[in-house]
């Protein structure tokens, strides 16, 4: 096996094991930032709605409260969710995979009602009161998809309309029933705040830069091995040839072989040089046993 053939079977290990351990860093890197790149798209969507619902409740809702019709009609706008859930779900109409919902067990609106995977969410944060927030994966029709959820706590405020039905107001009652959305208690979690944003997007777009780096990482050890080869060829492979063509000549009794011209202080210049000397004492040794 030729000496260039064996440098590349050495760089390939290396190049190879090297590669290897880039692409599955790199792999988990990128999938790793799609990810957080989603979380933080849920956080910006649950801040959105925190902003909502602050400004309904202290802005929108003492002005409507006030409006004659409300004591007849019950306006949901005065409520604060209604107000987070219609905005995004506006922005559904551009983003249809992405999705916020505030979901309650017993909701007076039957719409409001917790899905089965939405239930298993509320009953973990209901058994796990010391957690602000859960976050998972869930499969959808479209791919994964990243959630952010948080309990929704009855307040005072929510109890005004959730406590019993002797307390809630007349236009909520004429609007939505008797049935539903009562019994609250003071600080119970009775439902959760839920986002819900699609990963395949941005999982597209880490395995597209995975794939990108990993052509990357090919032309370059391609490259690299081109050039080491050359170098090897020039600095070491053809002054070797040089010297042992210069031995083969020695040997077979050709006369005024020309030295080895090698320039330079490495290893090559240094067999060069050896040689050299070795072929100049072999002809004063030859001359003297010819003269005897």
């Amino acid at each position: 096996m030729k000496l260039l053939v064996k440098f590349n079977l050495i760089l390939l290990a290396i190049f190879g094991a090297c590669g290897l351990a880039i692409a599955f860093l790199a792999h988990g890197y990128l999938i790793d930032s799609a990810r957080e790149e989603v979380e933080g798209q849920e956080r910006l969507m649950m801040a959105g709605a925190a902003a909502v619902r602050d400004y309904t409740a202290t802005d929108i809702s003492p002005l409507l409260e006030q409006n004659p019709r409300h004591r007849v009609h019950f306006l949901a706008e005065t409520v604060p969710f209604y107000g987070a859930t219609t905005t995004f779900a506006r922005l559904r109409r551009e983003y249809p995979d992405y999705s916020y919902r505030e979901t309650a067990l017993n909701p007076t609106n039957p719409e409001d009602r917790a899905s089965s995977w939405q239930v298993d969410i509320i009953d973990w944060l209901r058994d796990h009161p010391d957690q602000s927030e859960r976050t998972g994966e869930r499969d959808t029709p479209m791919g994964p998809a990243l959630f952010l959820a948080r309990p929704i706590h009855a307040t005072k405020e929510c109890l005004e309309c959730h406590s019993s039905t002797s307390a809630a107001p007349k236009a909520l009652i004429a609007v939505y029933g008797s049935a539903n959305g009562f019994g609250w208690k003071l600080n119970e979690i009775v439902g959760a705040q839920i986002v819900s944003v699609p990963l395949s997007v941005p999982v597209e777009k880490a395995e597209g830069a995975f794939h990108r780096l990993l052509l990357f990482l090919g032309l370059t050890v391609l490259a690299t091995m081109a050039a080491l080869d050359a170098g090897v060829y020039w600095f070491v492979i053809r002054p070797l040839r040089i010297v042992s063509d210069r031995a083969d000549r020695v040997s077979r009794g050709e006369k005024n072989v020309p030295p080895v011209q090698i320039e330079g202080r490495d290893e090559i210049a240094t067999v060069a040089t050896s040689f050299n000397r070795m072929h100049v004492s072999l002809e004063k040794a030859l001359r003297m046993f010819d003269h005897e």
